[in-house]
């Protein structure tokens, strides 16, 4: 497990995305309400990053062909996607944003 900062909750804007990395690994950060939510960047269709896609109602549409996922679980919700994307642990500490990676990230 890696344990890394997505910056100050107060930096990160509401209901959008912003990519973190840990290496290879890219991290899809998204602030809905104050609730924050990590997912694997790539979608599981087009590998298009979701930090750059829309973000409403609790989910996030991919950029490149609109499959939408919801945030909180990964699930992937319309075509063209049809596997979900891996989730992350996160976690406040005095206003910073943390996020707990597993040493091998689910495909």
């Amino acid at each position: 497990m890696n344990r890394i900062s997505a910056g100050q909750l107060s930096d990160l804007p509401q209901d959008a995305g912003t990519c973190v990395t840990d290496g290879e690994t890219r991290v899809a950060v998204v602030n809905v309400d104050g609730q924050v939510h990590a997912i694997a960047d790539r979608c599981s269709h087009a590998e298009a990053s979701l930090a750059e896609g829309e973000v409403f109602d609790g989910e996030v549409e991919c950029p490149r062909h609109g499959a939408a996922f919801e945030i909180a679980t990964g699930a992937a919700l319309t075509l063209p996607a049809t596997k979900p994307v891996a989730t992350f642990a996160t976690e406040i500490v005095d206003g910073e944003v943390f996020i707990t990676i597993p040493t091998e990230v689910p495909a």
